[in-house]
């Protein structure tokens, strides 16, 4: 193994903290050979497609990228934005709040970067940046309500992979989920009553209310991924906020891959269902994005729309309720902050005067020790 070199260090600077801010990933650009790019190193990642390497390679070299990345690039095409990739613009605008938000609580020197964890801004980058920085510490926040092996458990393998290169390796803190947060479950609430205030609340008589999560294969949950029920007791906690009954909601999965069982009940039958059997109006949130992107905007707003209005249905309402929204950003402040505790110094308890005394002194017995190191050579 050859260490890479750290960033350059001068006695008496500042040390930071870092927090990462970790997205599943985008292509560069809406186009086939970026898409490909992207698809490549998101489905070789074995946390996500768990077959046998050399069988594996087959299908993905032989069939899928030659065939997926021209459709998905189409895709990609109606939801990008002048400033990019959605699900990286939201993320970034993310990462500016959250460093706006927590600059008015906590005074101690603090850094946010972010990242993700297939594409660009990569992770290595990231934490490059903020070493960059001299954050000493990190907290890495993969921005996934609720933990999966093949996204939350796939970011921490980056991470890991990423610091078993580094010399000097910063503290690490890793937030695990927050799928039953008190504040993020009143940010998608606040947000929901937001869009309800202007569009009007459902008819629970004759509308539905459905949460729909990104699927998983249903082995995964066989084998001891908690992915399942943390995305169910989100939904549940996100009815009882906004005081929908049991009956008046439904908990779906979307986005299935290939042939094998995935979590069910899926969200296109669900939505073919409902419009079948005559439910006038649906009012689809996302709980498990943290920004839109391909699957919440393409998939969701757009297919599933046309899923149930075809299906006999009158009204789809898709509600964003993540993003840039100062009620989401808040929940990710609150979320961080108590995963910060001990490494910054909240409100007026930090003294910035006696940190620069403190630096400056360090830099004063660094010199000190050289010029004696120095000294005794010359001797």
């Amino acid at each position: 193994m050859t260490y890479q070199t750290e960033p350059p260090f001068t006695h008496g600077t500042q040390r930071k903290t870092g927090i990462l801010l970790v997205n599943l990933g985008t292509p560069d650009e809406p186009t086939t050979a970026s898409v490909r790019k992207y698809l490549n190193e998101f489905l070789w990642d074995p946390r996500i497609v768990e077959i046998p390497r050399p069988i594996w390679w087959l299908i993905l070299n032989g069939i899928i990228l030659r065939v997926r990345p021209a459709k998905s690039a189409k895709k990609y095409q109606t939801v990008w934005m002048n400033e990019g990739s959605p699900l990286r613009v939201y993320t970034e605008r993310q990462a500016q709040m959250l460093r706006g938000y927590l600059g008015e609580m906590i005074k101690s020197p603090l850094a946010v970067v972010a990242a993700m964890r297939y594409g660009n801004p990569s992770i290595e980058a990231g934490i490059d940046k903020l070493k960059a920085q001299h954050c000493d510490n990190i907290l890495v926040l993969p921005m996934y309500p609720q933990y999966a092996a093949s996204t939350t458990g796939s970011t921490f393998d980056k991470v890991a992979e990423v610091l078993m290169k580094k010399r000097n390796v910063p503290g690490i803190r890793f937030v695990r989920n927050f799928h039953d947060h008190p504040a993020f479950i009143k940010a998608i609430a606040t947000n929901v009553n937001a869009h309800w205030m202007k569009i009007g609340r459902p008819d629970f008589a004759t509308d539905k209310l459905l949460m729909t999560f990104h699927g998983v294969p249903k082995f995964h949950l066989t084998k001891g991924d908690p992915y399942h029920c943390e995305a169910h007791k989100t939904g549940r906690l996100i009815a009882e906020a906004l005081g929908v009954k049991k009956e008046d909601y439904v908990v779906t999965f979307q986005s299935r891959f290939g042939r094998a069982e995935w979590l069910q009940p899926y969200t296109d039958n669900t939505l073919e269902t409902l419009g079948k059997e005559g439910t006038k109006r649906i009012d689809v949130i996302c709980p498990g994005f943290a920004a839109d992107c391909l699957e919440t905007l393409e998939e969701i707003a757009d297919e599933g729309k046309e899923t149930f209005l075809h299906a006999g249905g009158k009204t789809f309402n898709y509600l964003p309720i993540a993003n840039d929204t100062p009620a989401y950003v808040g929940a990710l402040t609150e979320i961080a902050r108590q995963h910060l505790q001990g490494w910054v110094s909240d409100g007026g308890s930090w003294d910035r005067e006696g940190a620069a005394r403190e630096a400056e002194m360090s830099a004063m017995r660094a010199n000190e020790l050289v010029a004696r190191v120095l000294d005794a050579k010359q001797k």
